[in-house]
């Protein structure tokens, strides 16, 4: 059963990242997020803040768009045609199939939610000052992005394989090396460390981005992408406004404690006013129990999912 799982996310994994979308989006965010620390001059101090915040709304926003689009492409679309039937044919169980999609849409999440957070790192290093920024690490940076995309077309022209996918290995393993060029880049003769107190920040984001491809998925059994991207909208809306609608009734009314329960919190994922207070950062005790807050979540939609697809027609044919 492991190793059929294994099958399923990988070839999951693979369909998503073949996508020209999933490479189209990666890159807006990445460039995006290059492009804060020019906007944030003349702020009074607050460039770090600015550049921090705008990378992590980023980075939420942005995968989660993904997850939805990840999970109808690789679910939906393939109960809807049809093309889930020759793999449960086999015979796989339903759970099994399931539940290695999830796992493949997660594993592109995860790709990009790593990236996303080496462009954060170094976008935090380059706005250093509220007056000026490192115009050298800003160019590295994008330089570094165009030698990536221009070694995945290389790798195309030759191996005639997928753009996208090509691209993406090329920027999973040139962004890294771009980051620790930047790292010895010189400022005014010093060599400006990297912001590490954000990383707790970021790998929070990143628990909510895995939470909501979950649930994205776990709707693609039954939803298509227009109202499965509206549902999840829903979701993260009241998630991010249950601490206000919801949690000063939750105790005097079950309704609302039920609510406030089963929605979850995203407000405990951001963690920008944290950093903003200087107060010595996150710490990783807060890191290891939000991890677990958010793989029970993960459990519970896994298990939605197993529910929803279990009597799902696929295509024409009834279930199986």
């Amino acid at each position: 059963m492991i190793t059929v799982i294994f099958q399923i996310a990988k070839n999951t994994f693979r369909e998503n990242v073949r996508e020209p979308i999933f490479l189209l989006i990666l890159l807006a965010s990445l460039t995006l997020t290059g492009l804060v620390p020019t906007m944030t001059l003349f702020v009074f101090r607050e460039q770090t803040k600015m550049v921090v915040d705008t990378a992590m709304a980023n980075l939420l926003l942005g995968g989660w768009v993904l997850a939805v689009i990840c999970s109808s492409h690789s679910i939906a679309r393939e109960i809807e045609s049809g093309t889930a039937m020759l793999i449960l044919a086999k015979p796989v169980e339903r759970g099994v199939f399931i539940i290695g999609k999830i796992l493949g849409v997660t594993g592109g999440l995860l790709v990009f939610c790593f990236l996303n957070s080496l462009a954060a790192l170094i976008a935090i290093r380059v706005a250093k000052d509220q007056f000026w920024y490192d115009t050298k690490g800003l160019w590295a940076f994008f330089i570094g992005l165009v030698l990536c995309l221009a070694g995945g077309g290389v790798w195309n022209y030759v191996k005639r394989g997928s753009y996208p996918m090509n691209a993406l290995i090329c920027l999973a393993i040139g962004l890294p090396a771009v980051t620790g060029v930047i790292r010895f880049i010189p400022v005014d003769g010093d060599f400006l460390p990297y912001a590490w107190h954000v990383v707790p920040a970021l790998i929070l984001v990143t628990y909510a981005v895995i939470a909501m491809g979950v649930l994205a998925a776990a709707l693609s059994t039954r939803l298509q992408l227009v109202s499965n991207m509206l549902v999840c909208g829903v979701v993260f809306t009241l998630g991010l406004m249950s601490d206000y609608l919801l949690s000063l009734f939750a105790e005097t009314n079950w309704l609302a404690a039920a609510l406030y329960a089963a929605i979850p919190n995203w407000q405990l994922m951001w963690m920008a006013d944290a950093l903003a207070s200087g107060d010595g950062g996150i710490p990783w005790g807060y890191v290891a129990w939000g991890g677990l807050y958010v793989l029970m979540f993960a459990c519970i939609f896994v298990s939605l999912a197993v529910i929803l697809f279990r009597k799902r027609e696929i295509g024409d044919q009834a279930g199986l």
